[in-house]
C-alpha cells in the first residue's frame, strides 16, 4: 500500500471520528431525555397478558396535555396530527379515560401520567374489587355462596386498571423541572390558539418499553426452553422471592416433615405490594402496617419465650408474593404437604394473621374467621378460644377487638391457602369490619403520607428516626395485643401477659426505615456490610420481583427479625460468617443462623464494632409450585411471570411536518444516488484521473 493510499484511509477515519462526535452533539441538541420515568410493564399468567408495552423502536406521538375528559374527542377524533402522546394529570388517570384511550389506540401513541406531590383527596385503587378471588379458599366447591366476593366486596374502590392490557406504553413522570418543560413545550408548539390548529414544528415524545414476552405464561416459558445457546435470551421470569420465617424455639432445620411432639402456632403476614407502575409499590397500609406490627410483636416476645417458654412453638412467617395469587403462602403449604418444610400441616395448632391494621377507626380491631371451617365443632371451639385470647390481651390497652356482626368470608389473606389444604383454626386481625379501610389499596398513593407518618418541620434525619409518631404509637398497641395473644395461644403463663409490651421506639424506627428511607444510622448498624451499600434514600419498594432474587424488603425483614429475636454471641467474624462454632457443637449448625452485622461506631472512633447475631431466622423459596411442577396453566397455584425488556426510557423533541420529512427524505435519497453515481464514475476512471508519470531516474535537483 503506497503512502497516498495510507493518508487517504487515515483522513477518512479521522473524518468519521469527527462525524461521530458531531452526531453525539447533534443528538443532545435534538432530544431532551426524561428522568424519573417509571413504566407500566407486561405481566402474564396461565390465560392472558396484562400491562403495557411499546413497539420495538419505541412509540412516537405529538404531545397533547389532556385538560378534561371532554377534551378526549380531540385525541380520538378531531385532532389533525395523530398519533398523540397524551399527558395526564393524576386526577384524569381514571378507568373511564384510560379505557377510552385504549379503545382508540390507533390514534394514541402512549400516555404519560404526572404523579402528584401530594396524595389525591379521593380514593384510587387500580387493583381488582375482589383480590385473588380465584386462588383463595372460596370457590364453587368450598362454598359457592361466598365465592367471588358475592357477600363482601373487599376493595370497592378497585377499578381493575392494573389487570388490563394496553396496546401502548404508559409511563409515570415525577412532577419536576422536566415535566414542567414538557408542558411548556406543549403550550409553545402544540396548543390550539383561537380555535386554529397548531403549526409545525410540533412537540413530540418517544417512549421505549418494548416487552419480550407475549400471550401467556405457557407460551413465554416454552420460548425460554428454546433458548439453548451459550448466552440464552429469556423472554420472561416467574415472579418470586423468599419467605422469611423464624421460631421461638430452636428446631433442627435439616429434619423436614412431621414432628410428633411439635405443636406450632403460626403468626403470619405478607411482605409485598404493587401498583400500576413497575417499581412504585410503597405498600404502607397494605403490607408495612402488618409486618411492622408482627416484627414488633416478635421483639416483645423475645425475652419471655426464652425465660418462660410456652408449651407450643410460635412460628413467625413473612410471606412474599401474596399480591399475585398467594405465591409465598401457597409455596409453604406445598412444602409442608410434601415433607419439605421444618414441620408439616399436622403440626399446626392454629394461625393468627396480621392484615391491614394501620387505619383503625375508634381504636378497634376486627377479628375475621372462616365460617365454613367453623361448622366443624372442634374447629369452632378453637377459634372461640383464640378470639377470647385476643380479647383478653386488650384488657389494659386503649384497643377493642370485635368479630364482624354478620357471617362473611375471610378477607384476602394467606390463611386462605392453609384452609385450601385442610380445616385449621385461625383468625385474621384487620382494621376493617367488611370492605377495606384502605382507600389506596395497591396504588402509588399507599405511602407514608397516607399512613400519617410525618414529622415536625426542621427535624434532622436522626431526630426523625427517634420521633415517635402517632401512627407508631397506634401500631405499638396492636403489636402488644398480638404478642400477648400469641403467648397465651401458645400455652404461655397467663400471669406473664402484663409484662409483654411492644417498644414504640422500635416501631417508629421501622416505619421510618421502610416508608421514608432505609439508608439510616439504625439500619446500618444491624445489617451486614454487603447489604449496607444497597440501603436507599427513598421509601422501600415492596414489589415482589422475579424468581429467587431477594428483594430489599426480604433482606431487611430477615435481618430485622434476626436482631429483634436473636442474641449476640461472642465469636470471631470469620467463624460467624462461616456458620462455624465449636467443632463439638453440631446442634447449633442446624438450628441457628449466624450473621455478622456492622454495629455502631463508638464515640471518638472511625471503625464500626461489628458483632455476631445468632437467631432462628431462615429463608425459604417463595416461588409458585406451578413452576417446579411445570404446570403453567395451573388453576391451583399462581402462574404469574414478568416479561423481560432491554430499554426503558423517554425523550421529547420537535418534529417537522410530514411534507417536510418527505422532502428531506427525497433530498437525502437524491444525494445518495448522486454520490453513488460519482463514486462509480470516479472509480471507473481512476486510472486516468489519478495516474502520475514516474520521474526519470537520472533527474537532478
Amino acid at each position: 500500500m503506497d503512502l497516498v493510499s495510507k493518508k487517504w484511509i487515515f483522513n477518512v477515519l479521522l473524518s468519521m471520528c469527527f462525524i461521530g462526535a458531531a452526531c453525539t452533539s447533534v443528538e443532545k441538541k435534538i432530544y431532551v431525555h426524561l428522568n424519573n420515568t417509571v413504566p407500566c410493564v407486561r405481566l402474564l399468567n396461565a390465560t392472558h397478558q396484562i400491562g403495557c408495552q411499546s413497539s420495538l423502536s419505541g412509540d412516537v406521538g405529538v404531545l397533547h396535555v389532556l385538560e378534561s375528559e371532554e377534551n378526549l374527542d380531540f385525541v380520538l377524533r378531531t385532532g389533525l396530527h395523530p398519533p398523540y402522546m397524551v399527558i395526564l394529570e393524576h386526577r384524569l388517570f381514571t378507568r373511564s379515560i384510560m379505557m377510552k384511550l385504549n379503545n382508540g389506540s390507533s390514534r394514541v401513541a402512549g400516555v404519560a401520567v404526572v404523579a402528584p406531590d401530594a396524595n389525591p383527596a379521593e380514593g384510587f385503587s387500580p387493583h381488582n374489587t375482589c383480590p385473588n378471588e380465584n386462588t383463595g379458599v372460596y370457590s364453587e366447591t368450598y362454598d359457592p355462596a361466598l365465592a367471588h366476593c358475592s357477600t363482601t366486596v373487599w376493595n370497592p374502590l378497585g377499578n381493575g386498571l392494573s389487570y388490563e392490557e394496553f396496546d401502548f406504553p404508559i409511563f409515570s413522570l415525577k412532577d419536576d423541572n422536566k415535566t414542567r418543560f414538557i408542558r411548556q413545550c406543549y403550550f409553545d408548539h402544540n396548543r390550539m390558539v383561537n380555535g386554529s390548529s397548531p403549526q409545525y414544528p410540533l412537540c413530540a415524545m418517544q417512549l421505549f418499553s418494548h416487552m419480550s414476552a407475549v400471550t401467556n405464561t405457557a407460551t413465554c416459558m416454552r420460548r425460554n426452553d428454546l433458548n439453548l445457546g451459550i448466552t440464552p435470551e429469556y423472554v420472561c421470569d416467574p415472579l418470586g422471592d423468599f419467605n422469611v420465617w423464624a421460631t421461638t424455639r430452636p428446631l433442627n432445620n435439616t429434619a423436614k416433615g412431621h414432628k410428633m411432639s411439635e405443636s406450632v402456632v403460626i403468626a403470619a403476614t405478607r411482605l409485598d405490594s404493587r401498583s400500576f407502575f413497575f417499581n412504585i409499590a410503597p405498600g404502607a397500609q397494605s403490607a408495612a402496617s402488618g409486618f411492622v406490627t408482627l416484627l414488633a410483636a416478635a421483639h416483645a416476645l423475645r425475652n419471655i419465650t426464652q425465660e418462660a417458654p410456652p408449651n407450643r412453638t410460635i412460628l413467625y412467617a413473612f410471606f412474599q408474593g401474596e399480591t399475585f395469587d398467594y405465591i409465598g403462602s401457597s409455596r409453604m403449604v406445598y412444602d409442608m404437604e410434601n415433607g419439605q418444610f421444618l414441620v408439616d400441616l399436622d403440626n399446626i395448632h392454629s394461625v393468627l394473621e396480621v392484615g391491614q391494621v394501620g387505619m383503625r377507626a375508634n381504636s378497634r380491631l376486627w377479628l375475621h374467621s372462616d365460617p365454613v371451617s367453623r361448622r366443624n365443632g372442634s374447629i369452632d371451639e378453637e377459634v372461640k378460644t383464640l378470639v377470647e385470647n385476643i380479647r383478653s390481651a386488650v384488657m389494659t390497652l386503649n384497643v377493642s377487638a370485635s368479630e364482624p356482626n354478620v357471617s362473611q368470608p375471610l378477607p384476602p389473606s394467606s390463611f386462605q391457602r392453609f384452609l385450601r389444604s385442610r380445616p385449621i383454626p385461625g383468625v385474621v386481625i384487620a382494621d376493617h369490619e367488611s370492605s377495606f379501610s384502605n382507600r389506596f389499596y395497591e396504588s402509588m398513593y399507599d405511602n407514608a403520607e397516607y399512613m400519617r407518618v410525618s414529622y415536625p418541620q426542621n427535624m434532622t434525619q436522626e431526630e426523625q428516626l427517634q420521633f415517635v409518631t402517632d401512627t407508631a404509637k397506634a401500631l405499638t398497641e396492636v403489636a402488644t395485643v398480638l404478642a400477648r395473644a400469641l403467648y397465651k395461644q401458645a400455652g404461655g403463663d397467663q400471669s406473664q401477659l402484663s409484662g409483654i409490651n411492644a417498644d414504640p421506639q422500635i416501631v417508629t424506627q421501622m416505619l421510618y426505615s421502610f416508608l421514608i428511607q432505609s439508608n439510616n444510622s439504625w439500619l446500618q448498624q444491624i445489617v451486614p456490610s454487603d447489604l449496607a451499600g444497597h440501603l436507599k434514600n427513598t421509601a422501600t419498594n415492596f414489589y415482589v420481583g422475579v424468581m429467587l432474587q431477594s428483594s430489599e424488603p426480604t433482606h431487611l425483614v430477615q435481618h430485622l427479625l434476626a436482631n429483634l429475636t436473636g442474641n449476640v454471641v461472642n465469636v470471631t467474624q470469620q467463624d460467624c460468617q462461616n456458620q462455624r462454632m465449636e467443632e463439638s457443637d453440631t446442634v447449633s449448625k442446624h438450628t441457628y443462623t449466624y450473621t455478622w452485622v456492622q454495629g455502631a461506631v463508638p464515640p471518638n472512633a472511625t471503625e464500626r464494632e461489628g458483632y455476631c447475631v445468632r437467631s432462628t431466622v431462615h429463608l425459604s423459596k417463595a416461588v409458585s409450585p406451578a413452576f417446579d411442577l411445570r404446570e403453567f396453566t395451573s388453576t391451583d397455584y399462581s402462574t404469574w411471570t414478568e416479561s423481560r425488556w432491554k430499554t426503558i426510557k423517554g425523550r421529547i423533541f420537535l418534529v417537522a411536518s410530514h411534507e417536510l420529512e418527505m422532502v428531506t427524505l427525497g433530498v437525502g435519497v437524491g444525494v445518495l444516488l448522486t454520490s453513488l453515481l460519482l463514486t462509480y464514475v470516479i472509480s471507473s476512471k481512476a486510472d486516468i484521473l489519478f495516474s502520475s508519470q514516474r520521474e526519470p531516474t537520472n533527474a537532478t535537483y
